[in-house]
């Protein structure tokens, strides 16, 4: 996706604009409203994401004249104003979604993917069992099968194979692993994600000509097959 990020806090936006062009979005930034209105008016953006309390021009002013234009491009609003009135208060003004501050980035990755999956019709409902190759996870039985043998894994290491399964094929950043799997918001500065990714690794990999987990140098991992 192309998403116009606009967010006046920098710690912040530096945050989520690093985690987005991590996830393989292109991603422009700006920090005013004024400027932000320009640019989604001027460029074609996938999803928006907007503070609601901006210098020059607020988040929701910025989406109403949007929409008054004709604009439905699909927006994620973000607020340090969480509580329902001010959720309806966004919606209301044209928001496709509200997130309240602070928030993890992983749930505004899979809120930003749900918006675009609100354009198809018919999309399948959440799935119990992933399979990648010949790898297979029921999420109901908490079972791991590789070519129909069982595979013993501990709590944290489903968890890990559980978020690389469901985004086969696609490269997982350091940060995506961190908060999705251990709820960190921050880099801890350890090898705690190498140590259990190389135990994932011989636990899935060993024994089978094909490998399925791999890392990508300076990115992060990647399950499913690579030539």
């Amino acid at each position: 996706m192309r998403i116009l990020l606009v967010e006046d806090d920098a710690l912040i936006a530096s945050f989520v604009e690093k985690g987005l062009r991590e996830s393989g979005h292109v991603v422009d930034r700006v920090g005013d409203g004024v400027e932000g209105l320009h640019r989604a008016q001027t460029e074609h953006y996938d999803a928006l994401v907007l503070d609601r309390m901006l210098p020059g021009l607020d988040g929701l002013a910025l989406l109403r004249r949007l929409r008054e234009g004709g604009d439905a491009t699909p927006a994620l609003v973000l607020s340090s104003l969480g509580d329902v009135e001010h959720r309806v208060e966004g919606l209301r003004e044209g928001a496709d979604d509200y997130l309240a501050k602070p928030f993890s980035f992983v749930e505004l990755l899979a809120r930003l993917e749900g918006l675009q999956r609100r354009a198809r019709p018919g999309a399948p409902g959440p799935a119990t069992v992933l399979e990648v190759a010949d790898l297979r996870m029921d999420l109901l039985k908490r079972t791991v099968h590789r070519a129909g043998q069982a595979v013993d894994l501990q709590p944290r290491e489903f968890r890990l194979l559980e978020y690389l399964m469901r985004n086969a094929e696609r490269v997982v950043s350091r940060t995506m692993l961190l908060e999705a799997v251990w709820d960190y918001h921050f880099d801890p500065q350890t090898n705690v994600i190498d140590v259990h990714v190389s135990r994932l690794r011989q636990k899935i990999d060993r024994g089978h000509a094909q490998p399925l987990l791999h890392t990508v140098r300076g990115a992060g991992y990647l399950l499913g097959s690579r030539a």
